[in-house]
């Protein structure tokens, strides 16, 4: 089997939670579920679903890009949200970032998200080509 890498991205906000950003076997990358916080920990957009899945995605590509992967390898994304009826707001989004084919996706509507103002919550797994 091959051994676990964890991806860190650098940022500070998260030095206190054991977690990883990301962990990478072999040539495939577990990305975290990334909300719409910047590197500084502060909630980008609220109550704007579109910008949060933005900075939500924008977060994922700045994982993958310190793993040396890119979004054009993200095979599944899992999204969280605590309102289903904006679904379509994310797939506006979404566009922007997954190219042709896109990724298997589940979406899920959840009570809410670990801090407060956060809208999304989107996890993807990323096979490097």
């Amino acid at each position: 089997m091959s051994a676990r890498k964890r991806i860190d991205p650098g940022w500070t906000w998260d030095d206190d939670f054991n977690m990883s950003q990301a962990i990478e076997i072999g040539n495939t990358i577990y990305v975290s579920g990334q909300v719409s916080m910047d590197s500084a920990g502060n909630v980008v957009g609220p109550g704007d679903m579109q910008a949060q899945t933005r900075q939500a995605l924008e977060n994922i590509k700045t994982v993958l890009e310190s793993a040396g992967s890119s979004m054009a390898d993200v095979v599944k994304i899992t999204v969280f949200m605590t309102d289903i009826s904006l679904l379509r707001d994310t797939h506006q989004v979404r566009a922007e970032f997954f190219p042709d084919p896109p990724p298997a996706s589940t979406g899920i509507e959840i009570s809410a998200l670990a801090f407060p103002g956060l809208l999304i919550e989107i996890e993807a797994i990323a096979v490097k080509s």
